[in-house]
């Protein structure tokens, strides 16, 4: 489960005792759509998901995690990579990792929300949801209007 892909740059890997959860908890619960999420919560949600980092050397710099059965469904959470290196081509490295990943392949739905990466996950074949009509949500008391 912990395998690597070696970029030109990076290093992305999906070893779960790699990730940094210090620096994914920091950044998510500053984040619109973790907002004050609790370390607790974000540990659980590592452990119950397929989750991919980039590093840099020793310094993980971006994080992705998809919740998945690994053969029908899978959505795409919690992205981000380390402001200081946006624009360096990170994302679309972390974006064909995870597309490339022998157990997200031939999946029937894979979604993602975003309030504003809809041009980096177009690139990528991700698009509005063809029958918004069908999909429902219900959202815990803890979530806020962002979320949502």
């Amino acid at each position: 489960m912990g395998g690597s892909v070696l970029s030109s740059n990076y290093e992305i890997s999906c070893d779960p005792e790699r990730i940094d959860v210090t620096l994914v908890h920091e950044f998510l619960r500053s984040s619109y759509w973790a907002e004050g999420r609790s370390r607790e919560t974000v540990e659980r949600s590592i452990r119950n998901s397929l989750c991919f980092g980039v590093y840099a050397g020793d310094r993980q710099i971006a994080f992705a995690r998809v919740v998945t059965d690994r053969a029908v469904f899978a959505y795409l959470a919690d992205v981000f990579v380390v402001p200081e290196l946006r624009g360096r081509g990170v994302s679309k490295e972390l974006m064909r990792a995870i597309l490339n990943h022998a157990d997200l392949q031939n999946l029937r739905t894979f979604l993602l929300g975003t309030r504003d990466a809809h041009g980096l996950y177009a690139q990528f074949g991700f698009g509005p949801i063809p029958e918004p009509q069908r999909l429902m949500g219900r959202y815990g008391s803890n979530a806020t209007a962002s979320t949502q």
